[in-house]
């Protein structure tokens, strides 16, 4: 090529690359598949490498390369980088308005802006004639380090902004009531700008991470927080380019060459001009609404991908926020409304084992009482023997301890620096605690097993309270204390006992009088006509759920033709991939449980699947949803019978095929995985919506949307 045609090839990459950038990171939609962003890349750093005088410092192949550095610099910030005050319960936020309306005048018109506060390290970026120049932390408010080459590892920075102009209209046609150009009031880039925002990194890069480190026997971070801030102060770039940081920017500090009003507006002019922005900000006149928006994202913490410590709300108007001020180092116009705290530091005890139904030995932390989330914790899990020795977790440490939404709590890790070397490692059983056997352990799975099927006790207590359980065979009457009794008494020895149970077992029995033993002798015999996939769920087959035990028994009709099926056979039914078919084949081909099956079959439980289930409409015809979490008013299987009445199909697992996913209290990963494929995601109430079962004209929905901390005109330390 001439240099004429290679500077247009360059500017003409560069171009492309910004491009895929803004869609990936800002709207989330990209636009191209990984590898073709790489050749793209990969040919500019081609170009570039052979021509040097064409490398600009706003060049994409610029975020990673710099030389590590011995210290980091510091940076006084233009306008100082303040923090806020707290608010913890709905009296605070309104205690708040009053002192704002005392100040600016009881008719005084009020706007709000409110966002979810992300739990990450606040930021100041500057950008002069619309490029990158100078990245720099909080530090103390009033001067911070200058962290400028790791900042350019991170993608959601642009190292050039966008014009707004550029962005207007596909802003506006793609989500109309997120910040965007509506608000904008010019079309070039500022002259200069300080951009302020949040390093943070989401809840399942940070499990990763932490996984990754504690198998290359590296020190793992505490939380979110900590982990972001720790991967961003590296002295060596690399480093942080190799950490999955993402950035939010909700705030300026000074400017020029741009005209804002307001944070709305600052908000959507961010957006514009190339930054990702918290998508679950919303603009108010209504302070009842912004108490309502409060309270549904403190309830909804746990559907966004990352750690919120509670909500920003902020006054919008520019003009009040400085007739407000600033009182010590809080603004008046700002308030945080904090969520119960949960992660807490105490001491662990004493490390114990749990035998699952399946034989998965699990380990458990005894703990110090501590309050977490309002609830008192005294247990925790260690997820398994790897994670324990990983992150050499001893008996005696102080430990970090997390809980989130309704999830059991768990250890994240030791405070090594608190050790007074009173500390005792701790090491695996060899055999299982409950019947002595020799524990197993499978190539490749991280778990030990207990191989005494059917036959260990704390196996059959388990096995029982599934086998009871409301998704399974749903006898009201057993629960966990009554399943051990009645193993340990004997006159259980498997779950088929069940329905030989008499009203002479229960004589003597401490709380078993007459009417509870008839209510428990009735509930056992209605439980015989539960539909066969309810069964299947109660045999607690590996790996087979509710949606997976419905696709068995609506393909083979019977139990009997299930136990005859190959791999192969299980392996062509929709939704039966080859572990869940091996686990099914496995199963049935246990002496034990071919025995079990023939005694339920004695029992005169319906082993075949019957007629069908009737459909109320094909409202879902031809679409797939994924059931996340704890729904207030349906069980799960309740929420899948609902769908299937409705021509819809129910999967265990996310994919871009799926049509929804049904997201309640306490989702985990998958809906984490369906908001990175932007998939919708409805509440119970959307769910009812969309069949007609609720009052509500619109579905509801869990915003599948990022969301950050916000910042005012001043900026602040989140």
């Amino acid at each position: 090529m001439t240099e004429p045609d290679l500077a247009h090839r360059v500017a003409e990459l560069r171009e492309l690359l910004r491009d895929h950038n803004y869609r990936y990171y800002v709207l989330d939609e990209p636009s191209v598949s990984d590898a073709a962003y790489d050749a793209l890349l990969n040919e500019l750093r081609a170009i570039e490498a052979a021509h040097p005088d064409l490398i600009t410092p706003d060049s994409p192949t610029r975020r990673v390369g710099a030389p590590p550095a011995s210290h980091f610099s510091k940076v006084r910030h233009p306008q100082p980088m303040l923090s806020l005050g707290n608010a913890f319960n709905e009296a605070d936020l309104r205690a708040w308005r009053e002192r704002v309306l005392r100040l600016l005048g009881p008719d005084a018109p009020l706007a709000f802006v409110a966002e979810p506060k992300i739990d990450g390290l606040a930021l100041a970026l500057t950008y002069e004639d619309g490029v990158f120049v100078r990245g720099a932390t909080r530090g103390d408010g009033e001067i911070g380090e200058d962290v400028t080459a790791n900042l350019k590892t991170v993608g959601g920075i642009p190292l050039r902004l966008r014009e707004p102009a550029a962005a207007a209209g596909h802003l506006a046609a793609h989500d109309p009531e997120r910040p965007s150009s509506s608000v904008l009031r010019h079309s070039s880039v500022p002259s200069s700008i300080e951009v302020r925002g949040e390093i943070y990194m989401r809840s399942a890069d940070f499990e990763a991470l932490n996984t990754r480190l504690a198998a290359e026997g590296e020190k793992v971070f505490a939380n979110t927080r900590n982990a972001a801030a720790g991967s961003l102060r590296q002295k060596d770039p690399t480093i942080s380019a190799d950490r999955p940081l993402r950035f939010f920017a909700y705030a300026v500090g000074p400017f020029s060459g741009i005209d804002l009003q307001g944070q709305w507006q600052t908000l959507g002019t961010l957006r514009a001009l190339g930054f990702p922005v918290n998508h679950d900000a919303r603009h108010f006149s209504d302070f009842d609404a912004v108490l309502e928006y409060c309270h549904t994202w403190m309830a909804r913490r746990d559907a966004l991908p990352y750690e919120v410590d509670g909500i920003v709300i902020k006054i919008d108007a520019f003009a009040q926020q400085n007739e407000l001020g600033v009182v010590g180092r809080d603004p008046r116009w700002a308030i945080a409304f904090k969520f119960p705290a949960r992660e807490a530091t105490t001491r662990l005890l004493n490390i114990v084992v749990n035998v699952g139904r399946t034989g998965v030995v699990t380990p458990n932390a005894e703990l110090e009482p501590v309050i977490l989330g309002g609830v008192t914790v005294r247990n925790a899990s260690l997820h398994n023997a790897d994670y324990i020795t990983q992150r050499d977790i001893r008996i005696g440490d102080s430990v970090t301890v997390k809980r989130a939404g309704d999830v059991i709590p768990y250890v994240v890790g030791p405070l090594v620096s608190r050790r007074d070397g009173s500390e005792q490692p701790w090491s695996f059983p060899t055999h299982c605690p409950a019947c002595a056997t020799p524990l197993e352990r499978i190539a490749g799975e991280s778990a030990w097993r207990c191989p005494n099927f059917g036959i260990c006790p704390a196996q059959l207590v388990r096995r029982v309270e599934h086998f009871v359980g409301r998704g399974a065979l749903d006898i009201v009457g057993i629960g966990e204390k009554q399943a051990e009794l009645f193993v340990t008494s004997g006159i259980i020895k498997d779950v088929a006992d069940i329905y030989t149970l008499t009203a002479e077992h229960f004589q003597g029995m401490e709380g078993f009088g007459p009417k509870k033993i008839s209510n428990l002798l009735a509930a056992i015999v209605e439980s015989q006509q539960r539909p066969l996939d309810r069964l299947i769920v109660g045999l607690g087959i590996r790996f087979v759920g509710a949606v997976a035990a419905r696709d068995l028994a609506n393909h083979f009709g019977s139990l009997d033709a299930i136990m005859a099926a190959t791999q192969a056979d299980l392996e062509a039914v929709d939704g039966i991939g080859p572990v869940v078919a091996a686990s099914v084949v496995d199963f049935f081909r246990r002496p034990e449980e071919q025995a079990l099956v023939a005694k339920l079959r004695t029992a005169g439980l319906r082993l075949s699947a019957g007629a069908p289930r009737e459909r109320h409409s094909e409202t879902f015809a031809g679409q797939t949803f994924v059931i996340t979490g704890t729904l207030p008013g349906l069980s799960r299987e309740q929420a899948a019978e609902l769908i299937q009445a409705h021509g819809g199909k129910v999967s265990e697992n996310v994919s871009k095929k799926t049509s929804y996913v049904v997201a309640g209290v306490s989702a985990g990963s998958k809906l984490t995985k369906a908001q990175q494929l932007g998939v919708p995601i409805l509440d119970e109430a959307g769910l009812r919506a969309l069949v007609g079962a609720s009052d509500s004209g619109e579905p509801g929905t869990v915003s599948t949307a990022e969301s950050a901390s916000a910042n005012p005109q001043l900026g602040l330390d989140l």
